[in-house]
């Protein structure tokens, strides 16, 4: 009996430590279908409940360079990443160790980029490891079973300072041979900052600063400061088509004094992108060509004065002053980096888009709504186009769509196929083929 347990628990040991290499692989979970209100074809890439499936925010990169594998996170493994093949639905794990923050996935060559905390031989907290993976040479080895140690498709890139860096969000450059990451606020405290320190800003608390914006050279290894802010640094975003650029947001949780932010690598030339007033409530900010950023302009508090009815909730309250109503333009909107020209794009009839996306080529916007529904918006004509509805989210979390860089797909999650109705999966709308055909 003694030795059968021993047997059973050295099996279960093997098992935990097969599925924690990376390059593991999970069987398919494919699905298509129809949407059921719009006839539009749904790709679900992963399809299983309690998997603990997300997209990367839609700031960022999806797809791998070859266009064939979509880069998510996943709880499969718990605290690894994973690729999934669009066509043959293959998973394959691709980290080992963990990572932290945002997932990077290369345009240029099939590395991703990670941060993970680093530790010395006390388990000391010495920094974030920066490292590049080999994900050709990864997929390769896993789809023959020849997986070898994780150290043949990684690369540290270097160790960022543990007074430098305590979070893990990251942007790639779009040169790819740096990264941007956020400051400390005590460090960034230490460096010259042109602004009064802002305090908190609304009623979630948030906001204060000061921040700041650090990069890492990917051969070197070596860590500089960009800038320090008088505000708290949310997202950062690398310009993929225009390298040197960093753009960013000041994060309060909600409405912000002033959301979007650029700055060049170098530190210079700091600046606000859209500049709004106290009546905009500007966010979801994402770079989706050389000069043009999509942002939602949210339009979901009612008019002071009017007859709407009161609206109780997040977002809601008093203390965000009189922004985020449809007094004033409210919709998706781009702006031009180099301009500051403004064009609104469209809003959706008695709701409000809350996440944007748009395509590369400058035909198309898309945005979810507060309905979890997903529509497309031609930049040219204005058409409003309902793709697909009915994508339950999580309270915290929110369909979040993102353009493969060739137009023709959004990538969503989405908890439609989920028997709990609340696991979300990876999921991949296909434009019609009329609308692909439209501006060939």
């Amino acid at each position: 009996m003694i030795k059968r347990l021993f047997s059973l628990c050295v099996a279960t040991f093997c098992t935990l430590s097969l599925l924690a290499q990376i390059g593991t692989r999970f069987p398919s979970e494919r699905k298509v279908i129809k949407d059921p209100k719009t006839g539009v074809e749904l790709v679900f890439l992963t399809s299983k409940s309690g998997t603990g499936d997300s997209k990367i925010y839609q700031t960022h990169n999806q797809w791998t360079s070859d266009g064939k594998w979509v880069v998510f996170r996943s709880d499969r493994v718990k605290g690894e990443a994973m690729a999934v093949n669009e066509e043959t639905g293959d998973i394959v794990q691709i980290t080992e160790g963990g990572f932290t923050g945002m997932l990077c996935v290369a345009r240029k060559s099939m590395n991703l980029y990670i941060m993970r905390l680093a530790k010395n031989k006390k388990d000391e907290r010495t920094g974030m490891e920066v490292v590049e993976i080999n994900l050709e040479r990864l997929f390769a080895d896993s789809e023959i079973g020849k997986l070898k140690s994780k150290k043949n498709y990684e690369r540290i890139c270097g160790i960022i300072p543990a007074e430098m860096c305590s979070e893990g969000d990251m942007a790639l450059d779009g040169s790819e041979t740096m990264v941007y990451f956020r400051l400390d606020k005590e460090y960034a405290r230490k460096m010259p900052i042109a602004e009064p320190i802002a305090e908190n800003f609304g009623p979630r608390h948030m906001g204060a600063g000061p921040g700041g914006i650090g990069k890492m050279d990917l051969m070197t290894g070596k860590a500089e400061p960009v800038v320090a802010v008088h505000f708290k640094v949310g997202h950062i975003q690398g310009n993929p088509w225009h390298p040197g650029e960093v753009i960013f947001c000041w994060e309060t949780g909600g409405k912000a004094p002033q959301r979007t932010w650029m700055v060049n690598a170098d530190g210079t030339n700091l600046r606000p992108i859209y500049r709004e007033t106290e009546h905009d409530w500007i966010t979801h900010e994402a770079v989706i060509s050389e000069n043009e950023l999509v942002i939602a302009m949210l339009g979901h508090r009612p008019i002071a004065g009017t007859a709407n009815p009161k609206r109780e909730g997040p977002g809601q309250e008093a203390d965000w002053g009189p922004s985020g109503t449809k007094e004033y333009p409210t919709g998706i909107a781009v702006v031009n980096m180099r301009t500051r020209e403004l064009t609104m794009e469209g809003q959706v009839d008695g709701d409000n888009f809350w996440h944007v996306a748009g395509s590369q080529d400058g035909h198309w916007v898309a945005g979810d709504d507060f309905a979890r529904e997903l529509w497309l918006i031609d930049r040219h004509t204005k058409e409003r186009i309902l793709l697909t509805a009915g994508h339950k989210t999580t309270a915290r979390d929110h369909v979040h769509p993102t353009f493969k860089p060739d137009g023709t797909e959004i990538e969503i999650q989405s908890a439609m196929l989920s028997e709990d109705g609340r696991s979300m999966n990876i999921c991949i709308v296909r434009l019609p083929q009329h609308l692909i055909d439209r501006y060939k």
